[in-house]
């Protein structure tokens, strides 16, 4: 399927509301959420061959977020694209339903569990192999986090993908440059990142990861190279589309009150309006 780039922001602009939300009454991991908004949203709309009709479908493409505290912008995006019911948003952290700080496969379009970070690689490479030996076109996407790739199993995943020409795996990297409270480079430096994944047997590509257009450029080159699996390293923005918290490392996980989520849902329909208006002169 394919939508405009404009019908792609309004989605993203109604996820990262979903977001917001999400971060009261007991709080959710606001910033990175925001910062792979974008990248779900393409997935979803663009890329994935998935939809809630096929959301057991045997033949199905599979996306797995490794990154598994950014939940927030896939039920934004499940409820969006009809997955989920809406309604259950608001049982967040309730004991009624399933919708926590984690991913559940309680969750209709939530293919596995998210624990200690690191894991959800792994289970994508027995996917795509599996899919290899029975012959099947599925695809496996992994959204990874940047300080993810701290973790050694990425690593010796990379090598144990690359030994057995899995170009059915796509790797997506969130790399808003965070992990936790403190910039990546500042605890363990993690670039040049294209030329690490390369030199684990992937083919590596980078591109700008709030960019539609760039984004469709990049993932219409699957796979990247024949027999190896594609990492596509996307730069983003912690907390993109609230100015107030973008880059700030103490927005990690947040927790506001009633008050300040309406006036965060006000600065981001702000920051949409300056994003477009500028956009719009640019275009002149």
């Amino acid at each position: 399927m394919s939508t405009s780039h404009a019908e792609l922001e309004g989605l993203a602009l109604r996820v990262r509301e979903h977001v917001i939300r999400l971060a009261t009454d007991g709080g959710c991991f606001i910033g990175a959420s925001l910062s792979c908004t974008d990248l779900i949203v393409h997935l979803y709309r663009q890329v994935l061959r998935v939809t809630p009709a096929t959301v057991r479908d045997p033949n199905r493409d599979y996306l797995l977020l490794s990154k598994g505290h950014d939940v927030p912008a896939l039920y934004g995006t499940l409820v969006e694209l009809g997955f989920m019911a809406r309604e259950r948003l608001s049982l967040h952290l309730s004991t009624e339903d399933s919708i926590y700080w984690h991913p559940n496969r309680a969750v209709p379009g939530v293919e596995f569990h998210s624990g200690s970070l690191g894991h959800l690689l792994s289970v994508g490479i027995g996917l795509a192999l599996d899919t290899k030996l029975r012959q099947a076109e599925n695809r496996v996407f992994v959204l990874l986090g940047d300080g993810e790739l701290d973790e050694g199993t990425i690593w010796e995943g990379l090598l144990v993908a690359a030994a057995k020409g899995l170009d059915n795996l796509v790797c997506i990297v969130d790399r808003n440059e965070f992990q936790a409270n403190i910039r990546t480079e500042e605890l363990t430096p993690l670039e040049p990142l294209v030329a690490k994944f390369e030199a684990f047997g992937a083919k590596a590509i980078r591109v700008d990861g709030h960019s539609f257009a760039a984004l469709d450029a990049a993932f219409a080159t699957l796979p990247l190279a024949p027999g190896r699996p594609s990492v596509i390293v996307a730069d983003t923005v912690r907390g993109r589309g609230l100015p107030s918290i973008e880059r700030r490392a103490d927005r990690w996980f947040a927790n506001f009150s009633r008050d300040e989520i309406e006036a965060l849902l006000a600065e981001l329909h702000g920051a949409a309006q300056a994003t477009l208006h500028s956009e719009t002169l640019v275009v002149r």
